[in-house]
């Protein structure tokens, strides 16, 4: 079975294989993002709700280079955004590494946010350039896997040399990405002129001119998609936000351990079920999928409402990840089927910003909420909207 699933992800552009390779030494050396927040409260000294305040003012700044990268990857090419901006922004990080723990070295960490968000809608819309409709969900799906594999290695070094070796998290994370890039930089050639060719014969990716407004327009259903994965995001963010809560109420102090257990559980999900996921899922209309995937997030989520021990716990917890690897496969798929080749960057940008608000606003939606109900009220609630949302995807079918 594990030959037949691998020899599903043969025959896939060169460049792919190159892109998956560089993606899991990328995430091997992921070490600054997962420990931003003890960085911030427990090294630099800065208080708890600052620290939140900080890392939500970094999703908000990040909006403005998401829509200048995309704007920068349909002009001067996909390469050249990738390389330029995760370069400078690895660079900054390894500044950070010789660098006093002090207010400093928090606004040079923004700045290299900034520079990251540059480039991320490069990626995507290389990968949507060199692929065809028929092989791109797979191609996705070994990025995916590849970027799922190093993050299940990076945080436990980055944890590892977190008390005594602060400095080398940085300068880590910095020259892994900049082997990272160095191997898109030397063997993959800039892909925007076959995003150009391939998409001649495809309707909806031929190139068009005019802003990305005009094109949205055109194309509303992007929008509509957009708004919807929003509301997809709010819910899926209580795994970060509303999960540990109820782990710590129900367990108390051996709360976050059990938490440690669950997010382990879904790492190990996504790794040797997106082969699998994707094989099932090859033949389905992406939009039929992704609602698939948003009711997965419903059950999970609404399980959480009357769930009492921890086995339920890692029952819900392989639901949500089901669903999060069709969701994010079939997401980018979506896409980039629905992109005119000359404005990837732009509307692959804007898909992002639309449902990262969803996960920037979901922790905040949740905190007001606790005020006033109790946690498993609070869940019913959320799942909800998650309920509503799948099934408002499942109706963008007929508007294909």
């Amino acid at each position: 079975m594990i030959k037949e699933l691998i020899k599903d992800y043969k025959g896939l552009p060169r460049e792919i294989y190159i892109l998956f390779i560089s993606r899991v030494i990328n995430r091997i050396g992921a070490f600054v993002y997962p420990l931003l927040t003890l960085i911030l409260t427990d090294k630099i000294g800065i208080p708890k709700d600052r620290a939140g305040t900080f890392i939500t003012l970094l999703v908000i700044l990040s909006a403005p280079g998401m829509f200048i990268g995309g704007k920068l990857v349909d002009i001067i090419g996909r390469k050249k955004v990738l390389v330029i901006f995760n370069s400078l922004g690895a660079i900054v990080l390894f500044m950070c590494g010789f660098w006093k723990h002090n207010m400093t070295m928090v606004y040079i960490l923004a700045l290299s946010s900034i520079f990251f968000s540059f480039s991320m809608a490069s990626q995507d819309a290389m990968v949507a350039d060199i692929t065809t409709p028929k092989d791109r969900k797979k191609a996705f799906s070994l990025l995916y896997m590849g970027n799922n594999l190093g993050l299940s290695i990076g945080p436990i070094i980055a944890g590892l040399l977190y008390k005594n070796y602060l400095s080398l998290i940085f300068i880590g994370d910095a020259i892994t990405t900049l082997i990272s890039m160095a191997l898109v930089l030397i063997y993959v050639e800039e892909t925007f002129d076959k995003g150009k060719i391939s998409a001649k014969e495809r309707e909806l990716e031929r190139e068009e001119k005019g802003s990305v407004v005009s094109i949205l327009s055109k194309r509303p259903i992007i929008v509509y998609y957009a708004l919807i994965l929003f509301f997809y995001n709010l819910g899926y963010s209580q795994w970060g936000f509303g999960l540990p809560l109820h782990v710590k109420d129900m367990f108390g102090d051996v709360g976050p351990k059990y938490y440690g257990f669950l997010s382990a559980f879904n790492g190990f999900i996504v790794i040797t079920m997106t082969p699998i996921v994707s094989k099932l899922t090859d033949k389905l209309n992406s939009l039929k999928a992704m609602a698939f995937g948003g009711f997965l997030y419903f059950i999970s989520l609404f399980m959480l409402s009357f769930i009492n021990n921890l086995p339920l716990l890692f029952v819900s917890t392989g639901i949500l990840t089901i669903g999060e690897i069709i969701v994010i496969i079939d997401s980018v798929t979506f896409v980039a089927n629905n992109s005119p080749a000359s404005h990837r960057g732009r509307l692959n940008s804007f898909v992002m910003a639309i449902y990262g608000a969803g996960m920037a606003v979901g922790p905040f939606v949740m905190g007001k909420l606790l005020i006033f109900y109790n946690i498993n009220i609070v869940w019913i609630i959320v799942s909800v909207v998650v309920l509503v949302a799948a099934s408002l995807m499942r109706m963008l079918v007929k508007f294909q």
